[in-house]
Order: C-alpha cells, then structure tokens, then sequence
C-alpha cells in the first residue's frame, strides 16, 4: 500500500467501522482535476445507498479539518459488488477457490493479465491455478485484482 494510500485508509477505517462497516479497500485516482477517490464498504446485511451517502458525508466532515487531498477530487462510497476488487492478503484467502482476474504491475511470461482459479495465499504470495499450473505472483507484483462473478446456467 503506497504511503499515500495508507494515510487515507488510517483517516477513513475509523469512520466507517464506527458506523457498522468494513472498509474494503480504497482507490484513489490522481487525475488532475478529475481526481477519485472511491471507498468501498462493506457489511453483514449488505450497502445500501443511505448508507454509502451517510459515510459519505462523515468522511467528507473529516476530510474539512484533516484536508488529505491537495486539489479538487470527487469523492465515491460503494459497495464492492460482485466483481469485488481484492487489496489485501485477507482477501486472496477469504476468495479462495473463486475465479479472479489479475493485472501484474510488470508482464511474468510476456502477459500482464491472467485468469483463473485462486488457490489461496503462501506467504505474501497469491496462488492462480490457470489451464493446469499454478502460478505464484508476490502481492506487490499485483496491480488490480477482481473476482469474476460465475453464474450457472
């Protein structure tokens, strides 16, 4: 997590775990002027749309007195959905046996994406099962990672 990243998420968990939630993951997109900063939540009984405008509203009560962000940016509380990104370890192993699509920081074998089966964590590793071999990508390679929603027919 880039230092940026970690002094956002030390400002934003203790609202949203006040309120009943679990602070997903966070990203923030410096865009210039169209800068994002999106949180996801989450919850036993799920997100609702008040609930993503309540938070909303006390981390932005926050952000008026701590001001993390220098410039204009457009704040997003959202539930991760199905498609859920995964950030941490903790949530390689809670996915395991999912399927999630993986975006490298740097290409392994000439690719950066990769798809497949997650066979879990060893270590600060991340286990894909993939047409029959299983590759092992250090968390820190990992640039962006969702589960990929299966539905059956």
């Amino acid at each position: 997590m880039a230092i940026k990243d970690a002094a956002l998420h030390a400002l934003i968990e203790p609202v949203v775990t006040s309120m009943g939630f679990e602070l997903w993951g966070i990203d923030y997109l410096s865009q210039g002027k169209h800068s994002r900063l999106v949180i996801y939540i989450d919850g036993p009984e799920g997100v609702t749309v008040e609930n993503c405008a309540d938070i909303s509203r006390q981390v932005s009560a926050v952000f008026d007195v701590e001001d993390p962000i220098a410039g204009e940016y457009r704040l997003e509380v959202s539930s991760p959905g199905m498609d859920r990104p995964l950030f941490s370890l903790d949530h390689f192993e809670r996915y395991a046996g999912h399927v999630v699509a993986l975006k490298l920081r740097a290409p392994y074998e000439g690719r950066r994406k990769y798809q497949g089966l997650l066979a879990g964590i060893e270590g600060d590793d991340v286990l894909l099962q993939l047409d029959g071999e299983e590759y092992c990508f250090p968390i820190d390679g990992i640039d962006q990672a969702r589960v990929v929603p299966q539905f059956e027919e």
